[in-house]
């Protein structure tokens, strides 16, 4: 057992559920024997606390750094910041740039309001869409983080959020008399949205403009005219997509003018920069009600933001990303095709996973985890890709990939996959941590 298993360990019993991020639970990927702990992180690279070093082919931060890890204009801008003083009584200025840089990457907005995590984003702008409307319901699609709104569409039915990225969302703690005010949809079933929205009254439409499938039957367009028809708000959520195929929100991409927009992850490059644009008419609505928090305005998040818009601007990051997303999503196909194995693949290029069809996917999944760790890499079956990903790297991934795919062809031939794994399947979704 390594240090980061130790220190996994240690931390369960200080820390309930062990860390702040379910995604990054050791878990969830290979229990016990992730290294669940880093000393350092450079480009595509991490070393764990007993500075074995690996290459990241999985979740570069659950998607925060598309433009690699300690990128060092982003970590630069950061240095000056924190020398000049990231907190004081009066306000950054580089809040104020960064709004006119975002307002002007997306013509059909007015203002913002910025955040330093995802889920705080999301709730400022539901707060904001209800504060406009006067009116409290919401009709969701996609995941949109923790707080009692959200997980509010689980009261009564705990499973009404699991096919909307994570299963077994418990909603303990969330007051019982908001059960009905969140009703989730399907994406693409535009006939259920609509339901909705002509018998629920509701303050907004909070979707993810794409996750896992292409919209069909010009779905998005279709929704922007049911909200304007009833009034509703229409939030996208670009917390995750954001940066990653456009140039700013994926909506872009599609031709979608929304009436807010909420990003996350990618904006900062690894810092906390989150951040709300809209229409002047919803914005204002922030005045109406109380949304203020003192670590919204420490510095750092901006600078960092704004330097990473400028890389990301001259890099064009979007579409290397995309590329090397497409690249690997051509070569597990062809992997896969070459094994005689059946996978699905899913997402946005860039933010690219596969999944084995069958009873022992979670398991393949483990296993293909376990075996590129002894190889030097984190990796399973989700790929979220960054401009530190070059081609060589890609090229050795896939030739550490193809062993591990041979043993699941084995297994699909009779060989017990159980047999070939060190410990305990990896979890799918949210588990009590004993």
């Amino acid at each position: 057992m390594g240090s980061g298993q130790e220190l996994w360990k240690r931390a369960k019993s200080v820390i309930a559920g062990g860390n702040m991020l379910l995604s990054k639970r050791p878990e969830m990927f290979l229990p016990e024997f992730w290294p669940a702990y880093f000393s350092k992180a450079k480009g595509c690279r991490v070393w764990d606390l007993d500075n074995t070093e690996f290459i990241d082919m999985g979740f570069m931060s659950v998607g925060t750094n598309t433009l690699g890890y300690g990128h060092p204009e982003v970590d630069d801008a950061v240095r000056r910041t924190v020398d000049l003083g990231n907190m004081s009584t009066l306000n950054a200025p580089e809040e104020v740039a960064l709004a006119e840089r975002l307002i002007k990457m997306h013509p059909w907005s007015d203002m913002a309001r910025f955040a330093r995590t995802g889920g705080e984003a999301n709730a400022i702008a539901i707060r904001i869409a209800r504060a406009a409307t006067g009116r409290d319901n919401v009709a969701i699609c996609g995941y949109h983080g923790w707080h009692d709104w959200y997980l509010a569409a689980n009261l009564g039915d705990s499973e009404k959020l699991a096919g909307h990225l994570l299963p077994g969302l418990n909603p303990n703690g969330v007051p019982h008399e908001l059960a009905g005010s969140t009703i989730p949809f399907n994406y693409n079933d535009f006939d259920q949205l609509e339901q909705i929205v002509r018998t629920q009254n509701l303050a907004a439409i909070k979707m993810e403009v794409m996750r896992n499938h292409a919209p069909e039957n010009n779905f998005l367009q279709r929704v922007r005219d049911l909200s304007r028809q009833f009034g509703v708000v229409l939030i996208l959520d670009e917390c995750t997509s954001g940066f990653r195929q456009e140039f700013g929100g994926l909506h872009k991409g599609f031709g979608i003018e929304p009436d807010m927009a909420v990003f996350g992850k990618a904006l900062g490059n690894g810092y906390a920069a989150t951040g709300v644009i809209g229409r002047r008419a919803i914005m204002e609505a922030a005045q109406n009600t109380f949304i203020s928090s003192t670590f919204w305005t420490e510095r750092i998040g901006s600078a960092a933001a704004l330097a990473t818009l400028d890389v990301m601007e001259r890099e064009k990051s979007w579409e290397v990303i995309t590329r090397t997303g497409e690249a690997v999503t051509r070569g597990w196909h062809a992997m896969a095709a070459r094994h005689g194995i059946s996978i699905k693949t899913s997402g946005l290029a860039a933010l690219t996973s596969f999944a084995f069809e069958g009873p022992n996917g979670l398991a393949y999944k483990t296993l293909i985890t376990q075996e590129l760790l002894d190889k030097g890499y984190l990796a399973g079956t989700s790929f979220y890709a960054s401009i530190a990903h070059t081609p060589d790297i890609i090229d050795d991934y896939f030739t550490a990939l193809d062993s591990v795919f041979s043993l699941i062809a084995e297994c699909e031939n009779g060989r017990d996959v159980m047999g070939l794994l060190k410990g305990p399947v990896c979890h799918s979704g949210f588990k009590r941590l004993n």
